[in-house]
């Protein structure tokens, strides 16, 4: 009898399926893998054992409910690619390569919570953990549709996958204190965390609000230059 519940289908999801997030899942594929497999209502990227992978190759937020589902029924891995080294190539129409440059932008670890804080509510969760994969890839743009006597300009068509630079794991709250320096001084500032870190005082808030709300860090005082926090060794393994 078929289970319904956990049904492999090969064709569910991959017909549309992009090339950057097909490389990902050759990557991270082990032997005995199953791939777009329905789990409940949901159509899972790999199915592990009993573990759920997710690669997510843009914004998180549209995942909340599904993980959220998905923590219910089964522990679950969530993939996310930063470009680290970022090449963007120009095709034209006739898919004749113009131009290739290297984007000036590289991405780090520090950049993954731009991605988590919209899941802040599912990292201390026990049964969810997050894979960063620092990547080298190809961004390619193709010429715009011209509107009218508006001029062609350039859109992304897709994002190519050359190399996997490293890989950062976050499994318990406590992986996630890897984003506060050793050398900062306790109690510290969102202030003193931006200077640390050579961010925006903007971004260090986000980076704490996150903590925060793992439970890797704690507020223990509140003064006029804001919180005033400490790391909570509590969440160490």
């Amino acid at each position: 009898m078929t289970n319904r519940t956990e049904d492999a289908s090969p064709h569910i999801g991959t017909l549309n399926e992009k090339p950057l997030h097909a490389a990902l899942k050759r990557v991270i594929a082990e032997p005995g893998d199953r791939f777009e497999v329905r789990v409940g209502r949901f159509v899972v990227d790999v199915l592990r054992g009993s573990q759920i992978i997710e690669i997510q190759t843009g914004a998180t937020s549209v995942l909340r409910r599904k993980l959220t589902e998905l923590l219910g029924r089964r522990a679950v891995r969530l993939v996310i690619p930063l470009a680290a080294r970022k090449d963007i190539l120009r095709i034209d129409d006739a898919g004749t390569l113009v131009t290739k440059r290297r984007s000036p932008k590289r991405l780090g670890i520090l950049d993954a919570f731009d991605a988590l804080v919209a899941l802040r509510t599912l990292l201390g969760d026990p049964n969810f953990s997050v894979e960063i994969l620092l990547i080298h890839e190809e961004e390619v743009r193709r010429p715009r549709a011209a509107r009218g006597r508006r001029r062609k300009d350039w859109e992304v068509h897709e994002r190519r996958l050359v190399e996997v630079l490293d890989r950062i794991s976050f499994d318990h709250p406590g992986d996630y204190l890897a984003a506060i320096p050793a050398t900062i001084s306790e109690p510290f500032t969102t202030a003193d965390l931006a200077r640390v870190l050579g961010r925006s005082r903007r971004h260090a808030q986000l980076i704490a609000y996150c903590l925060r709300e793992i439970g890797s860090i704690r507020a223990v005082d509140r003064t006029r230059e804001g919180y005033h926090y400490v790391r909570d060794f509590g969440s160490e393994p």
